[in-house]
């Protein structure tokens, strides 16, 4: 086909286009250099290139916003509990460090300007684009309107030819880094999980323990349970004791349940707190009693209904209803050990023990339904991305006359972080099933890039050849020292784990690109709660400090 045939075929059929990219993108992403691999940010810069081809290969603004608000929406809902608790622990710190970032970066892209002569027009330009921050770029052009000077063309050039150097130069930045230090991401996450204590850090398995310390016995287990957890070093709090076998006769173990000489009890948790507990009930058993079925069952249920997701496991009264007890708890790829004050999510797969002819009883309490798993609930999502919208649209005025919208990323983010911390309200369970939040993220993530890749693709060639490469050199020196000074100054002096840090370097810049590496290098969500650490105070600061650079 000829070339002018196929820029017509693409730009007259928009969706054809944005397939094409994604594909192409996901092809390119799934190439690995080394331990590396761009993953789905490689769709950004497949639209780069099909875009820089002719400029009628960009696709509509719907794409890529209603991808952002998709994309900011789940990783908020996803996010949520994670931000609140890192808020009571590291919040000053991530505060002040985003603070100073941003402020030293601003100097040096002033300094930039002065060196190369820029006008503060299209300095302030090139600084929103090299952090990749549109609201930024709308109020420098808001606050050139207001004082009624011409030059209002100028930012947009700068944003157009710093926004793609700016994305490219901070993922590029993070892989080079990674590499130089041998960092392994999942490794990191791993040890970070460990050292916070977070659900999932370490395998969860069980072993079974014969009683034979005295002064263990003829008490509640949930009162013993509260003096090892009163020990230093306990990790009661975090071991189930699922059932346990006297006289050859197996039951499920209850608050109420008193232990006795010689009782076999199988205990659930992760490896360290198991030996912590065993070591102070008795002896390891030479003896692993099976599960006597004609007594007890043992099940994996999925966790389907409605009424159930959102309320905690102690609310759910399991062992006086039903004589069950839950052992362990599945989320997504992790184990979890269960706890009364556990909170259950659509999509969880609980392991539950209980007397065989309750366990249908409990299935149907629960759900243990796949196929209501697999639908998503478009009423809470639709709700909640609305109430973000509106929140995005709330003037905040500001000293100096200024007005601050979050806009129709931060309003969702927002919104999201708030409801995923809820987890419901009344009927509405706002958490989406695991698999499902996932979908959705990817899926708003890939139109995101796609449509911000095409749209900026030929403006950013066309800037080039015009502008030259004083502008190029300058929107680098600001993107490469903005993301070599956060990592080294975060990972070498701070400490931060790499995982963590990319994430707070992605919010810094306040771009899913970036975050969409640093997620796939980690495999889990510690990117997401380092992005929305300082992602509302990175949306604030850079509105306004950009506005400076106008002085």
């Amino acid at each position: 086909m000829h070339a002018e045939s196929l820029v017509r075929l693409l730009a007259d059929n928009p969706l054809l286009l944005l397939f094409v990219v994604a594909g192409l993108g996901y092809l390119l992403g799934s190439v690995r250099v080394g331990r590396l691999r761009l993953g789905a940010a490689a769709v950004l810069f497949v639209g780069l290139a099909v875009g820089a081809v002719d400029r009628r290969l960009a696709l509509p603004e719907i794409v890529y916003q209603f991808g952002l608000v998709v994309f900011v929406y789940t990783m908020g809902l996803s996010s949520g509990p994670g931000f609140v608790a890192s808020l009571r622990g590291r919040g000053v710190r991530d505060t002040g460090f985003a603070l100073a970032v941003l402020t030293l970066t601003t100097a040096l892209t002033w300094g930039v300007g002065r060196m190369l002569g820029l006008p503060p027009e299209l300095l302030a330009g090139l600084y929103t684009g090299s952090l990749t921050h549109t609201p930024a770029l709308a109020a420098v052009i808001e606050t050139l309107q207001a004082a009624g000077r011409d030059a209002v063309a100028l930012p947009t050039l700068g944003y157009s030819l710093a926004y793609p150097v700016g994305v490219v130069g901070v993922i590029g930045t993070m892989a080079a880094l990674a590499r130089l230090w041998r960092v392994d991401y999942r490794e990191e996450s791993r040890r970070y999980a460990r050292a916070s204590g977070a659900p999932g850090s370490d395998p969860v398995t069980a072993t079974d323990v014969v009683v034979t310390r005295p002064e263990v016995t003829d008490v509640p287990v949930a009162e013993l349970w509260q003096r090892l957890l009163a020990r230093p070093g306990a990790g009661a709090g975090r071991v189930v004791a699922s059932r346990l076998t006297r006289d050859g006769r197996q039951q499920i173990v209850t608050g109420q349940t008193r232990l006795a000489l010689g009782d076999v009890v199988t205990l659930v948790g992760a490896e360290e707190d198991l030996r912590q507990v065993a070591s102070r009930l008795g002896e390891p058993s030479a003896v692993h009693p099976e599960y006597d079925r004609s007594q007890l069952e043992m099940r994996r249920i999925f966790v389907s209904n409605r009424q159930v997701a959102g309320r905690r496991l102690r609310d759910l009264r399991l062992q006086t209803l039903f004589g069950a007890t839950v052992t362990r708890v599945k989320r997504g790829d992790v184990d979890l050990v269960p706890a009364g004050d556990t909170v259950l999510e659509l999509g969880d797969r609980v392991r539950v023990v209980a007397p065989r002819d309750r366990l249908p009883e409990v299935a149907r309490l629960l759900g243990d339904s796949f196929r209501d798993l697999s639908e998503i609930d478009i009423p809470s999502v639709s709700l909640g991305v609305a109430m973000g919208l509106l929140v995005g649209l709330v003037p905040i005025p500001l000293p100096g006359g200024l007005t601050l919208r979050l806009g129709f990323a931060g309003g969702p983010l927002l919104v999201a972080l708030i409801l995923g911390t809820l987890g419901r309200t009344g009927p509405i369970v706002w958490v989406q099933p695991h698999n499902a939040n996932l979908t959705l993220r990817q899926l708003g993530l890939v139109l995101f890039m796609a449509g911000i890749g095409t749209r900026s693709g030929h403006a950013f060639w066309s800037t080039l050849i015009q502008a030259g490469p004083a502008i190029v050199a300058g929107a680098a020196t600001v993107t490469l020292a903005f993301a070599v000074g956060t990592l080294v100054v975060g990972y070498r002096l701070l400490g931060i784990p790499m995982p963590l840090l990319g994430g707070m370097l992605a919010g810094l810049q306040t771009q899913p690109a970036a975050l969409a590496f640093a997620s796939d290098q980690s495999g889990d969500d510690l990117p997401a709660l380092g992005y929305a650490a300082v992602y509302p105070t990175a949306m604030l600061v850079k509105i306004l400090l950009a506005q400076l650079l106008l002085r």
